[in-house]
């Protein structure tokens, strides 16, 4: 089997695995009962028809934009492509399921509209979450760059165009969070940066303990 088919096929894997970790993880929380809820979408999240109907018009896109893009590259930058997506693709969506394991019971979507929280919502601040408060999405935005280089597609290079837009939903996520944390969530966000980790002081630490 040729290296890139390699690549595609594991990539693959790893996108329906963790597609099928987050979808059980909404299932999951529909059945939770709700907690404080903002925004224009904020009750659709509750919905199970919400999400059958998100799903439905995300899978339609994806079969129907799963089209390769003009090759207007050398082979040997295709080759690079490969390798830089791979770095960027695999690492990402890791994160993502790390991030999804640290939240635990705590995990529920939101959109750029709309939060919902639990009731008894805890915060997180262990894990990825003392690394950047938004883990979830820096893998998600790595894996979407990742996912453009690997396969090449349009679908794929939808999913980069529409990336950076979760910053968005990270907004609307905090500004939930401060109302229902108060100082703690402040003392939290003051701590630990919101995309970028914060290396020199982390480096400076890890050669402090040791």
């Amino acid at each position: 089997m040729k290296i890139d088919t390699l690549i595609h096929w594991c990539g693959g894997l790893l996108a329906f695995s963790v597609l099928g970790v987050l979808l059980y993880g909404i299932w999951l929380g529909i059945r939770r009962q709700a907690g404080r809820t903002t925004g224009l979408t904020g009750a659709w999240l509750h919905s199970p028809w919400f999400y059958l109907i998100t799903a439905a018009l995300f899978f339609g896109a994806c079969y129907f934009g799963w089209v390769p893009l003009p090759k207007m590259v050398s082979t040997q930058i295709r080759a690079w492509m490969l390798v830089l997506g791979s770095f960027l693709y695999f690492p990402g969506l890791l994160f993502v399921l790390w991030s999804r394991y640290a939240l635990g019971s705590n995990y529920f979507p939101s959109t750029g509209f709309g939060v919902q929280l639990f009731a008894n919502h805890q915060l997180i601040t262990s894990g990825p979450y003392a690394i950047v408060r938004h883990p979830m999405y820096v893998g998600l935005i790595l894996g979407a760059f990742g996912s453009m280089l690997i396969y090449f597609t349009w679908t794929t290079l939808c999913f980069a165009c529409i990336a950076p837009f979760f910053t968005v939903r990270a907004r609307r996520e905090e500004a939930a969070m401060a109302e229902e944390f108060g100082d703690l969530w402040q003392a939290y966000r003051n701590r630990v940066p919101a995309f970028i980790p914060r290396l020199k002081h982390r480096v400076t630490k890890i050669m402090f303990v040791g």
